[in-house]
């Protein structure tokens, strides 16, 4: 039960804008969210009769209810219309669709492609070499082909659709790739082992030993003849689009691992701290220095392991909550708009990169922004981090240099070219974060 004098402390620090001070009464006292004073003002209202902009999205963040209303009937959106405060009325209004505590804004049933797998990376088994080295000649043991990152297919039915074309990895034994492991230009990397059922695990102390694992190589000395004797029609796949988007999901979860970790392997054959050659180390997931007394062996180094790209994808809401903003870039498809889309910065917080990048691109400044999913995105090591931004502003400038073209697109535009019915443009395939981001959007919040 909260004194009167921790709501006063609490409902002051909302109305005066001191953030430090809320937060620290929150941490100490979580039950004060939605305590109201004099009149039923609560904390939200506060903030937003006084254009805190800060004190209500950390309010709402935390899960206050933003519903309760005064004695006079308001709520913390009427009191934010009244005084004219346009951005806390966006953030009340479309809070909806940004809280984190709404099940829409979980990530659980968006499709995110290269993200699905059934292998467990066992990371505790890399330094292993004993036990790493058994399983390279055990007869279970299943190996995938790259050649310069190309991961090696074949054509498969599917058997729901006939004119669809998949694709399927070409999965080899020992007695197929011995040859490419005696190549010393050929990289090998441990991807891990077949996930079994929990009950599995209880069976013996040897489960390390009864599972299936699975290794992936690289070479740019791959005779393809070779495998076909096994494979009639296997080639290898050169581009993500439409290429690696046919794979099965589990698949392309796969070749997002191994794809990223070769790249990796591809631009750092040398040392990035004094320039010397490396090796490779933990089953693929490191590369030391050979230089003896070189700086990067004391401690951990972040240039020893391989690298994540954090780039913020965002779909941009108009503040009327109907319309949202794709843009397009000049190596794009005719008529293809996205999402937009840029790498964070050192020193950046997702939320900075997105306000950053939006207006950079389209000139929209951005207020509210919430995470929505993430996507492993393997040209070559990205890793897409999805989110809603809602517009302060509406008129677009494109830069011209990375973006060509933008513009607002209603709900029912979007929604008709998701659904086939309108040619006029396209998004990208369903595999792309941006189109799940869209999807979702169009989907969950129909009522906004």
């Amino acid at each position: 039960m909260a004194t009167d004098i921790q709501i006063a402390q609490f409902l002051d620090a909302a109305a005066r804008g001191d953030l430090n001070k809320l937060t620290a009464l929150v941490c100490q006292y979580d039950f004060l969210i939605n305590e109201h004073g004099e009149n039923g003002w609560t904390a939200l209202m506060h903030g937003a009769r006084n254009g805190h902009c800060n004190i209500v999205e950390y309010l709402l963040e935390t899960g206050c209810d933003k519903s309760l209303a005064n004695e006079a009937g308001q709520t913390a959106l009427d009191i934010a219309k009244f005084w004219g405060h346009t951005h806390i009325v966006n953030l009340l209004a479309y809070s909806k669709m940004c809280s984190p505590s709404s099940p829409s804004s979980t990530s659980e049933d968006l499709a995110c492609y290269f993200s699905r797998t059934f292998l467990d990376k066992m990371s505790q088994k890399r330094t292993d070499s004993e036990w790493l080295k058994s399983k390279q000649l055990h007869p279970s043991t299943v190996y995938i082909v790259f050649s310069d990152l190309s991961p090696l297919v074949t054509p498969v039915a599917d058997e729901h659709d006939p004119e669809k074309h998949l694709i399927k990895l070409c999965r080899f034994g020992i007695e197929d790739v011995k040859e490419l492991l005696a190549n010393p230009e050929t990289v090998l990397i441990f991807l891990g082992a077949e996930s079994k059922p929990p009950q599995e695990y209880l069976k013996g102390n040897n489960i390390f030993d009864e599972q299936i694992v699975w290794f992936a190589l690289n070479s740019s000395d791959v005779s393809i003849e070779k495998f076909r004797s096994k494979f009639a029609e296997c080639y290898f796949v050169v581009s993500a689009m439409p290429g690696l988007l046919q794979l099965a999901e589990e698949e392309a979860g796969i070749v997002a691992q191994a794809r990223s970790v070769f790249a990796w392997h591809t631009r750092y054959s040398f040392c990035p701290t004094c320039g010397s050659e490396t090796k490779i180390e933990e089953a693929g997931y490191k590369r030391t220095c050979l230089k003896t007394d070189c700086p990067s062996l004391r401690g951990i180094h972040n240039t020893s392991y391989p690298r994540v790209d954090p780039v913020v994808i965002m779909l941009v809401i108009h503040p009327d909550g109907n319309q949202c903003l794709l843009g397009r870039q000049k190596r794009f498809p005719s008529k293809m708009f996205s999402c937009l889309a840029g790498f964070i910065e050192p020193g950046e917080t997702i939320e900075d990169a997105v306000r950053r990048e939006v207006e950079e691109e389209s000139g929209i400044k951005v207020g509210h922004v919430q995470y929505i999913a993430c996507q492993p995105w393997p040209m070559p090591s990205s890793l897409m981090i999805g989110c809603l931004a809602i517009a302060v502003s509406t008129e677009i400038k494109v830069d011209k240099t990375e973006i060509e073209e933008a513009h607002w697109f209603s709900r029912q535009q979007v929604a008709e070219v998701l659904s086939n019915s309108d040619s006029s443009f396209f998004v990208p395939p369903q595999q792309a974060i941006a189109y799940q981001l869209i999807k979702h959007w169009i989907s969950k919040h129909s009522n906004l």
